[in-house]
């Protein structure tokens, strides 16, 4: 584990260990905003909607020849029905409440994901062995070309959310002052939904779309604890999921049959209990 850390338990460890980091690090800094806009079932919504996707894009795939395991092909389906998920929970919450909508989004889209899954195990075409590894994540079978993909969405999120902090920071706190400065809290919503979208893809093969969401809230809710300012709160959430991203992965590449994603959530978990137990009069 040691050598892990060191970034020196192979090319394939360090690989894992950096994409790791930055998938945490663009995890906590979107959390950050989509914790104080009050938006976290949101991306628990996009997650799972994510799931049919997969399953198209594979079948897809194999319908064209291929084996149906390429990641930017599944990638791709992931993010349609996603987004197809999100516009579905705008349309009902002209109706109901966004728990209630979310929810409904959540397990529909899910259930219909898993029924396909089944069907795609029973077809016998395409490498359909080891799909269902996107619920939890899944490093040890992670190629340089997926490691890259992990990284530069990272990197890319991170990008986004330093240029635009300032007014997704002002949509969070107060829309309507917002709207009166010349913003509009629309756009800046779908750019937030989107930035998290691009977070829950890149952390299909690492925490998988399940745990995903974990890494989401947990380390923006363990920096609001310690940190007072909007600025502050995003660099110490990127900050906390880059470490528990890269130490997760040391962990599961040292310790045999240990998968990451679980770890990189649980340190995160462990982390939280912590500052909570410490700064939880103050925070």
């Amino acid at each position: 584990m040691l050598a892990a850390l060191a970034l020196q338990a192979g090319y394939n460890a360090a690989l894992v260990s950096i994409g790791a980091a930055l998938l945490g690090a663009a995890a906590g800094g979107a959390g950050a905003f989509l914790t104080l806009r009050r938006r976290a079932l949101m991306s628990d919504a996009m997650a799972h909607a994510t799931l049919p996707g997969i399953a198209l894009g594979f079948l897809a795939m194999v319908a064209l020849g291929g084996d149906g395991r390429f990641l930017p092909g599944l990638m791709l389906g992931a993010a349609l029905t996603a987004a197809l998920g999100l516009w579905s929970v705008q349309m009902i919450l002209r109706r109901l409440p966004e728990d209630t909508a979310t929810g409904a989004v959540l397990s529909t889209f899910y259930g219909f994901g898993i029924v396909l899954l089944t069907v795609i195990q029973g077809l016998g075409q395409g490498r359909p062995a080891g799909l269902e590894t996107v619920l939890l994540g899944s490093t040890a079978g992670m190629l340089r070309a997926d490691a890259i993909v992990i990284a530069a969405g990272g990197a890319g999120v991170l990008a986004v959310l330093w240029l635009l902090h300032r007014p997704l920071a002002m949509v969070a706190f107060d829309p309507v002052q917002a709207r009166l400065a010349g913003l509009r809290p629309e756009t800046f919503d779908t750019v937030l939904m989107g930035v998290v979208l691009a977070v829950v893809l890149v952390g299909l093969n690492v925490t998988g779309l399940i745990l995903i969401v974990a890494l989401l809230v947990t380390p923006a809710v363990t920096a609001r604890l310690w940190a007072g300012t909007v600025g502050g709160v995003a660099r110490l959430s990127a900050l906390i999921g880059a470490g528990c991203g890269y130490v997760g992965a040391a962990i599961s590449a040292g310790v045999p049959d240990v998968p990451t994603g679980p770890v990189i959530v649980l340190l995160a978990s462990a982390l939280f209990v912590l500052s909570l137990l410490i700064r939880g009069r103050h925070g």
